[in-house]
């Protein structure tokens, strides 16, 4: 088992507690303890899983503020999502045509490649299925809600939309 590096770690639990005091928004003595305490926990079991080269490099300027560029990207689209879901419950379904899309995608490594499978599957009416190396090229296999184009290089505009760009700011 490879040793924990302490940057790693320190990083890794600064992210954890930022998550931490989001997610609970409760700022008690007793709160911030246990959120350190967990975080910590985390921070030693994941930080080898999550930080390969350098410990801090979501801290610099540029990512940390791709990072918060690409919150404001992702709700957008979320929004944009969820009242096309809407629309089409409310309207009785009618305008559905469900399928499954090939998709190109251009990011490269296996982080950014995750972000976006997840924020495609977090986006109601979309669920990646599949990612897929063929011929050089990656490919995700998407389940859409209307197939409104079956050409490969725009449905993918239609479904990742600024998605794409946003994780490729962050992550190369």
């Amino acid at each position: 088992m490879p040793k924990t590096k302490f940057p790693a770690v320190i990083s890794t639990f600064c992210l954890c507690f930022v998550f931490w005091l989001l997610l609970t928004w409760n700022f008690s003595a007793q709160e911030m303890i246990a959120g350190a305490v967990v975080s910590l926990a985390a921070a030693l079991f994941a930080s080898k899983f999550f930080i390969h080269e350098d410990a801090f490099w979501l801290f610099k300027p540029a990512k940390l503020g791709a990072l918060i560029m690409y919150v404001f990207t992702f709700l957008r689209e979320l929004v944009k999502a969820n009242v096309d879901v809407a629309k089409r419950v409310f309207g009785g379904c009618k305008d559905v045509n469900p399928g499954i899309v090939k998709v190109p995608v251009d990011l490269k490594g296996d982080y950014a490649q995750a972000m976006l499978a997840n924020s495609i599957t977090l986006t109601p009416g979309t669920i990646t299925m599949d990612i897929a190396e063929q011929e050089g090229r990656t490919y995700y296999y998407i389940h859409w809600i209307d197939v409104a184009e079956t050409d490969r290089e725009k449905a993918g505009e239609l479904i990742k939309g600024s998605l794409e760009k946003g994780i490729g700011r962050i992550w190369q």
